[in-house]
């Protein structure tokens, strides 16, 4: 694996609101060796970054990367290979928009995280949850009022979203089943949603005593839960029961937002998707009734943004789209810039995002022993957070664990 020394870059990883002076650093075998003014080292190649940006790869925590059509109703019906092409597609698009690392939460399933990191697909480093869990009528259940087939609750096709558990019995199997298979976490619907047809946003998924059962699972595999989550009261609800990371949260208040933060909670807020459904989801094969859903929570989301940052309850970066909505991928952080300010706007997709993913000084971060996943950016997207957005228009390199898959004109 070839060695780069990378000289005269101002590092923004969002610990500052103002870049580092110019440093050098040294990458070696797919790991960052060495950061600082005077790197001694040589490299076979040395890249100048003088008048340029460098950051750490970014890092999505919601995405949904078998989501390469708007509807996951339609979705589960097509076959698992052509799911796998399509995500393959999906995968190399946020990469290319310099995502080094997204957390799949709902859908993916391990032989798509082999798939990147043995080198089939093109694409970012994968966290997953396998399939999401959902109750009968929840967030998963796309069956419809007139639909009285039985939910299917093995054999999961890849399009799916989720699988439907009833029960603390059952609960506990899926949980199980889902971290045998290879989830790095486990992510359940404890809300209703907007996409699925028979549950109101309102609705509260799962009993507290399934909820229990899941954390109590997930921290025996020394993982978590992270859960679907609109309303004020179902956010109340999961902190209560332990769940660690929290998804949406549009309808929080200030007194749980504190309660949260308090339990160690880290919420993943997901705004651009409200806002593309809107604009876009009709002519993405998005249901109509869902979309009606999509307007209740959308106009909350801003405010959201200011309760959970005063109530210092940490915010990682989250995107949440589906079809051809990917592309809006890196909107969210303009979204976000309107009302925080852009350093931690950043932290969300860097040290926030690591944390959340369980990775802390491997990915986020420019140091020493960290995986040498890179960007560079032409200007300082500390001044403009649009920088990050062109469908990655404004990196002209992009380096995953050490291997540059984009480089323009750079040497």
């Amino acid at each position: 694996m070839s060695s780069y020394l990378f000289k005269n870059a101002r590092i923004v990883d969002g610990s500052a609101a103002e870049p580092t002076e110019p440093m050098q650093v040294l990458v070696e075998g797919g790991q960052i060796r060495d950061v600082g003014r005077e790197v001694t080292a040589s490299a076979e190649q040395t890249i100048d970054l003088a008048g340029k940006v460098l950051m750490p790869g970014l890092i999505d925590c919601h995405v949904h990367t078998i989501a390469a059509g708007a509807s996951f109703g339609r979705n589960a019906e097509l076959p698992d290979s052509l799911v796998a092409a399509r995500s393959s597609r999906v995968l190399r698009g946020m990469l290319m928009r310099g995502f080094t690392t997204v957390r799949d939460a709902g859908g993916a399933d391990f032989g798509i995280k082999c798939a990147v990191e043995e080198g089939t697909f093109l694409g970012p480093r994968l966290v997953i949850s396998g399939k999401a869990l959902s109750q009968t009528g929840g967030h998963c259940d796309f069956r419809g009022r007139f639909n009285s087939r039985p939910e299917i609750r093995s054999g999961f096709p890849l399009g799916a979203l989720g699988r439907i558990c009833d029960g603390v019995s059952e609960i506990r199997l899926a949980a199980r089943e889902e971290i045998k298979g290879g989830a790095d976490f486990i992510k359940i619907m404890a809300n209703g949603g907007a996409a699925s047809p028979t549950d109101p946003i309102h609705f509260l998924g799962f009993s507290r005593e399934e909820l229990l059962a899941v954390v109590e699972e997930a921290k025996n595999a020394g993982t978590y839960v992270a859960a679907h989550l609109y309303t004020d009261a179902a956010i109340r609800r999961a902190a209560e029961a332990g769940i660690h990371s929290l998804e949406h949260c549009n309808l929080i208040q200030p007194e749980t937002a504190r309660f949260a933060a308090s339990q160690g909670a880290i919420a993943v807020p997901t705004l651009v998707t409200f806002d593309k459904l809107l604009a876009e989801g009709a002519s993405n094969g998005y249901p109509a009734d869902a979309l009606a859903k999509v307007e209740v929570v959308q106009a909350a989301g801003t405010e959201s943004l200011s309760i959970m940052r005063e109530a210092g309850l940490p915010m990682a970066y989250g995107s949440d789209l589906l079809g051809d909505m990917h592309r809006h991928q890196s909107e969210e952080f303009v979204i976000r810039g309107r009302v925080l300010p852009a350093h931690e706007v950043i932290a969300a997709a860097t040290s926030v995002a690591a944390k959340l993913c369980q990775m802390e000084g491997k990915i986020g971060t420019v140091a020493p022993g960290a995986f040498a996943d890179l960007i560079v950016i032409d200007g300082n997207p500390l001044d403009d957070l649009s920088l990050l957005t062109h469908q990655g228009g404004h990196m002209p390199l992009i380096m995953r664990e050490g291997v540059i898959v984009k480089n323009e004109s750079l040497n």
